[in-house]
Order: structure tokens, then sequence, then C-alpha cells
């Protein structure tokens, strides 16, 4: 299993990015898939995660309204839509993928993260002041 995160950078406060986690190796639909993210001294926490049952989304109170999960099974990728950046967002973003879990918010609160099946490589976002 691999997965490629693409498609953070340096953006202004209230700016806009979108990430992009591609599998591979994988048979996509099989997959709960989301995205976590990580300040230096701090746990990650996962943010949003996608799977193909409902509810098929899942959001972290924080990013509610201004992040977007969603997932093109023909490109076997999962995309991050975040709008109304704020300084807080600024972390490193990582991506993972999990066949073991039946639902969105059960990847992204598991609590042992680092046992999920696969993580993608970060990806940094800063949002300036």
């Amino acid at each position: 299993v691999q997965l490629q995160a693409s498609g953070g950078g340096l953006v202004q406060a209230g700016g806009s990015l979108r990430l992009s986690c591609t599998a591979s190796g994988i048979t996509f639909d099989d997959y709960a898939i989301g995205w976590f993210r990580q300040v230096p001294g701090k746990e990650r926490e996962g943010i949003s995660c996608i799977y193909k049952y409902e509810p098929r989304t899942y959001y972290e109170d924080s990013v509610k309204g201004r992040f977007t999960i969603s997932s093109d099974k023909a490109r076997n990728t999962v995309y991050l839509e975040m709008r109304d950046l704020k300084p807080a967002d600024t972390a490193v973003y990582f991506c993972a993928a999990d066949s073991r879990l039946t639902r969105a918010h059960a990847l992204c609160t598991y609590p042992n993260p680092d046992h999920l099946d696969a993580w993608g490589q970060g990806t940094q976002v800063t949002v300036s002041s």
C-alpha cells in the first residue's frame, strides 16, 4: 500500500488549498482514507476521513464548514478542499488508510494511529496572518 500526498503550501489567512492523496496497491473502495495533521510537540489529530458506508464523512469540529473531503475512485484519490484557512491550521498534513475500519470516524479517531495500515508522506500547510 502506498499513499502519495500533495498540495500543501503557503497561503494567507482566509485563503484556500486543496490536498490530494493518491493510493496505489489497494482496492480503493475497501479502505477508509483520511487526513491527519500534526504540529511540533503535539499528537497527530484526525481532521477528516471518508469511507463508502454512511455516514461517509467525518470532520473534526475545528474544520467543520471549512474543509470538504471527497474521493475519486477512478483516480484512486482523496481530496481535502480547505477554505477560510486560519493560522491555527498550520501543520504538516498526512493522509492515512486502513482496511479494517468500516466507518470514517473510526479512522479519524483511531486511538493508535501509528498502527494504521498505511501513511503517506507529510505535506506542509502554512497559513500566514
